[in-house]
């Protein structure tokens, strides 16, 4: 499951960051999710919980989820995105592999499938909060 290897980069980026700035326990952790990533966020939440050193074990996770926006590079329509639209089985490819996106999903106003993603994708510390 990719939520595991989420959680590792998750956890491992978060004690590089405190090894950089000299902190020597964690209080607080933000995280932001995009929407087109799909995580299953019980199972992400678990392997977190899992695979916490002894710097993350008093520190509050907060998860946040962001909502996707397209932007079609054709006529310059911007939509948001809906999973529900998709079927599960097509949402059960885009929650393994994002970029496949592109093969399913088209623009509502000219039917291009060339769009970027402005938002929505990823995962990303959004803070930490910790003690020196």
């Amino acid at each position: 499951m990719h939520e595991w290897a989420l959680a590792e980069a998750v956890v491992s980026t978060v004690l590089k960051i405190a090894r950089e700035e000299g902190l020597k326990n964690i209080n607080e952790v933000n995280i932001k999710m995009g929407e087109l990533q799909q995580i299953e966020q019980e199972i992400f939440e678990f392997a977190i919980s899992q695979l916490q050193p002894p710097i993350l074990k008093n520190a509050k996770f907060t998860f946040e989820t962001v909502k996707a926006e397209l932007k079609c590079k054709v006529c310059g329509h911007q939509w948001s995105f809906n999973a529900e639209n998709l079927g599960e089985e097509v949402s059960e490819a885009i929650h393994f592999i994002p970029e496949i996106a592109h093969t399913y999903i088209k623009c509502p106003k000219c039917g291009s499938p060339d769009f970027e993603i402005s938002v929505g994708r990823g995962i990303w510390l959004e803070s930490i909060k910790g003690v020196k």
